[in-house]
């Protein structure tokens, strides 16, 4: 599950024929990021994608854990086990319809600040489960809560950057939900499953606590025709050495544009409809990978295969790289043809995908086919006999091709939201998009 279009310097503030340019010397004062208060916004809301992060993987450790629990309400069978890491999903698509609406209702501030409501509830009610069902309800509470944010935030964050940080600023949210979710892993070697829910409503807390100080976004205030006060906001963003004029004037411009509907005869022009049609069909093919299942399930898939590392460290080294190749990505991808690198991706990928499938199918098994205790629980002179050791290396093929599955998997993101700034970028899309 991956974070909506952010990067992009398109038409929003950069076209407008009636209004002329800035001189060299207003264009450095407005473009230039004098003042760092727009970091601090941008830190604070990202929280959110963190807090995104860690609970989309948050199953991972709990589910091996909770299948030996010896508490019969909590005790999880194969079913109850894929419908406590599956339904994350479904409250992460109401999310993302909610924030349709509260967008535009509440703001973007105040949309991500109300997504702490059903994430520290759903939190709170797996720190204290006592029956399955609350499980469930607190996994689908997490994932309304990290669907909302998903939505809400990358808009918050183009709409308060300057161009000039705009696209740095906008792989911050990606960032961060990677890193939550290495937190998770890493986490997850130390503590009970419990106590894994209870350090969930840290970034929470602390999200909301920092969002209460910052402004909302001027374009929203500007939309609801609250001038003064987005005049304000702007100033409190860029400083007050900058000249926020000609940047105020754009935001005004664009809102005013962008007001009109868009008619259906304009919707169904093909230099509308296809870039969308491109974009939405990209991002389901994308989603068809697999990504998700194996980011949930990464423990459990390890606890299934006779691996070399205990599956818990394996985990959290398949979350380190993960964060590593997100780096890397945002570094190299204006390097490369777009295309061609999701060409590049996909084939990596399928090729991962399918080595790990075979290898867990047909591979060397643990302890007892059913078992899914790691292996550095297996005494030297019990009676069972597994079939591959412990020092065997051909146990290093799951870790090495999930990997290269979630290595290549980061790339095919950045490409495809590049991608769809372009098509998105074509005349009346924008307008479609907002009516």
């Amino acid at each position: 599950m991956q974070e909506p279009l952010l990067g992009a310097e398109g038409p929003d503030y950069d076209t407008f024929p009636e209004k002329s340019s800035p001189s060299p010397g207003e264009r450095t004062r407005v473009g230039a990021p004098q003042n760092k208060r727009v970091f601090l916004a941008t830190f604070a809301a990202v929280l959110g994608n963190f807090s995104f992060g860690y609970a989309l993987v948050y199953t991972s450790p709990v589910i091996p854990a909770l299948e030996h629990s010896l508490d019969p309400d909590l005790s999880l069978t194969k079913t109850q086990a894929s419908w406590f890491g599956s339904v994350f999903t479904l409250g992460s698509a109401a999310g993302g319809l909610s924030a349709m609406v509260l967008n535009d209702l509440l703001g973007r501030k105040l949309s991500i600040m109300f997504s702490a409501v059903p994430s520290a509830a759903g939190y709170a009610l797996m720190a204290g489960a006592h029956g399955f069902w609350m499980l469930l309800l607190g996994r689908t509470l997490t994932g309304f809560a990290g669907g909302l944010t998903a939505a809400c935030i990358p808009v918050y964050v183009s709409e308060i950057a300057t161009p000039g940080v705009r696209g740095a600023l906008g792989a911050t949210p990606q960032l961060m939900a990677v890193f939550g979710s290495l937190s998770l892993y890493a986490l997850g070697l130390l503590l009970p499953w419990r106590w894994l829910a209870v350090a969930g409503e840290g970034p929470v807390l602390v999200m909301i606590l920092l969002l209460s100080f910052m402004p909302n976004s001027p374009r929203f205030l500007l939309s609801r025709g609250r001038d003064a006060e987005a005049l304000r906001a702007l100033a409190w963003l860029r400083g007050a050495d900058t000249d926020i004029r000609w940047e105020f004037e754009q935001i005004q411009d664009n809102v005013r544009r962008q007001s009109t509907r868009m008619s259906w005869a304009e919707a169904r022009n093909p230099h509308t409809y296809r870039p969308i049609l491109i974009a939405l069909v990209m991002r389901f093919l994308q989603q068809l990978m697999g990504i998700t299942p194996v980011l949930v399930y990464l423990q459990p898939i390890f606890e299934s295969t006779a691996v070399l590392l205990p599956p818990k460290d394996d985990a959290a080294i398949v979350g380190a790289v993960r964060l590593f190749s997100v780096l890397i990505a945002a570094l190299t991808m204006d390097l490369a043809g777009r295309k061609v690198l999701l060409f590049i991706s996909a084939t990596i990928m399928f090729a991962a995908n399918l080595t790990l499938g075979l290898y867990v199918h047909f591979g060397p098994k643990p302890l007892t086919p059913n078992s899914t205790v790691g292996l550095e629980s297996v005494p030297l002179g019990g009676t069972g006999q597994p079939l591959a050791t412990p020092s065997s290396y051909l146990t290093l093929v799951p870790l090495v091709a999930t990997m290269l599955f979630i290595m290549e998997r980061l790339r095919p993101p950045r490409a495809f939201l590049l991608l769809c700034c372009h098509l998105l970028g074509q005349p009346g899309v924008h307008q479609l998009l907002r009516a």
